[in-house]
This record gives C-alpha cells, sequence and structure tokens, in this order.
C-alpha cells in the first residue's frame, strides 16, 4: 500500500526536489553578481526531470575528490548538469550574472515551487479524507 502511496506523489517529489536544487543555483548566481569573472549557471530543468523520472543518472555532475576524506557522495541527489547562461550585455570584468535574468528566473522557480507544495498538500489532504472515510 505505502508503494502506491509513494508512487501516486513521486512526481511531485522529484519536481519539488529539483526545484530546490534548482533555487540554489540561481541563490549563488546572485550571491556572486559582484564577483569578476563569475558566471552565471543554471540548468534544464524539464531535461533534468525526466531524467529523475527515468531513474537516469546520465547527465548527474561528477564529484571530484581531492583529498582521501572526501565523501563520495549521493549520485541520486546531484542536479541535472549545470550549463552556463549566455548574457545578453557582457560586463567588463567578465561575470555573466544579469540580476533582472536572475530575479525574473528565480522568481518564476519559486512560484512553480510553492504551486508543486499546494498541489501536494491537497493530494494529501485528498488521501487522509478517504482513509478517514468522510
Amino acid at each position: 500500500m505505502l508503494s502506491k502511496l509513494d508512487r501516486n506523489l513521486q512526481f511531485q517529489q522529484q519536481a519539488l526536489g529539483l526545484r530546490a536544487s534548482r533555487q540554489q543555483v540561481l541563490a549563488g548566481n546572485i550571491a556572486n553578481a559582484d564577483t569578476p569573472n563569475f558566471k552565471a549557471r543554471d540548468f534544464n530543468f524539464a531535461a533534468a526531470l525526466e531524467s529523475a523520472l527515468g531513474g537516469r543518472s546520465a547527465g548527474s555532475l561528477p564529484l571530484t575528490m581531492t583529498a582521501s576524506r572526501h565523501l563520495a557522495g549521493d549520485p541520486s541527489q546531484r542536479a541535472s548538469s549545470l550549463l552556463y547562461r549566455q548574457p545578453m550585455q557582457p560586463s567588463a570584468d567578465g561575470n555573466t550574472v544579469e540580476m533582472d535574468v536572475e530575479g525574473a528566473q528565480l522568481a518564476e522557480n519559486t512560484i512553480f515551487y510553492e504551486a508543486g507544495l499546494t498541489f501536494i498538500s491537497g493530494k494529501i489532504r485528498t488521501m487522509m479524507t478517504a482513509l478517514q472515510g468522510q
């Protein structure tokens, strides 16, 4: 029975995890807006979600262990391949972060994340109602 419930919520679970990863990437871009030669990064959400749902780990970022005490990490928790964002207006210091683009992407991602939370909450509420027999 639990496997059916898990399968029912798997899509939203994967989507929320990827949205959280994307939020971190975008926040990192914004945090480095004044860092010379910093290159803005992002990933293709649709491709990452398709890969996560298909159980494929192709395209995930390999972790480099430069010391024997580094942890290997969990390959299933890695985000999709990060891509460099092409700037519309290159800056003199080589930084490709454009605050208006990053802000818009961050706002859009936040809206989709909150929508996913609302959807999953509704699904759980519906399941609870069905289990209680109301």
